[in-house]
């Protein structure tokens, strides 16, 4: 990663497969979000479907301050995001989904910020996400055990109740959602993190193509003596595109 002298306040990094209308929803909450907010902010759209949905028109009409990026073909979605945060300094960055958008009058970033600046211990804040209709969506996780992962995606779950147990246990189900805590690892929807820790613990690990960067990412977090938090005031919402802990 270089560093300028110049460093904006977040650096947001959204990687595009297909996703335009998604963006173009997502870029309009963020702005708005963060209106009249004294933050300097800077947003690259990575493109790892090489312009397929017109994203490329999309940002140059509509959002000319977004930031393309062709990575020249689909790299994944870690070294998609490395490549964005590296294109700029910053002192916090922000892996983002296509698929959020932030409420009005929520001031998430703004109010995440504050929260990352007073709490030193935190090593990464992610919000609360709701589903489109508005519920809570399992979006903290204890760190899954060898057949977790492997159950889930063989349906096991639906199939025995021991394991469905197992399943909830993993995903939280039991977790008390009205409440500010430390938390094993949040899905990579939306993870703000500050410089610092990445220079502690490095980027995501591009040997993920696709799921479970984020569970590594905040496992290294942990052993570096940081903490993991989830914040329960702070709602945005997600349209759960990218299923790593679908439910």
């Amino acid at each position: 990663m270089h560093f300028d002298f110049f460093m904006y306040d977040i650096n947001i990094v959204i990687v595009n497969w297909k996703a335009k209308q998604e963006i173009d929803i997502c870029l309009e909450s963020l702005f708005e979000d963060i209106k009249d907010e004294d933050l300097d902010v800077i947003v690259h759209v990575v493109d790892n479907s090489q312009n397929e949905d017109g994203i490329y028109e999309l940002l140059k009409e509509k959002y000319p301050q977004v930031v393309y990026l062709d990575p020249g073909g689909n790299v994944g979605f870690g070294k998609a995001q490395n490549m964005g945060m590296r294109q700029q300094s910053a002192r916090f960055y922000l892996p983002l989904n296509p698929d959020i958008e932030f409420l009005p009058k929520e001031r998430a970033l703004p109010t995440l910020v504050n929260f990352l600046e007073e709490n030193g211990s935190a090593g990464l804040a992610a919000p609360k996400l709701l589903n489109s209709d508005g519920s809570i969506q399992y979006s903290c996780c204890r760190f899954p055990g060898f057949w977790d992962q492997i159950g889930r995606r063989l349906g096991w779950d639906r199939r025995m109740k021991s394991f469905k147990k197992r399943v909830d246990d993993y995903l939280m189900k039991d977790f008390d959602h009205s409440r500010t805590v430390p938390v094993d690892w949040v899905i990579g929807s939306f993870m703000l993190i500050p410089q610092e820790v990445i220079k502690e613990v490095g980027m995501f690990d591009e040997r993920f193509f696709m799921y479970f960067e984020d569970c590594d990412w905040c496992r290294r977090i942990w052993e570096n003596g940081r903490q993991v938090y989830y914040i329960h005031n702070i709602r945005v919402k997600h349209a759960h595109h990218r299923d790593s802990v679908d439910v």
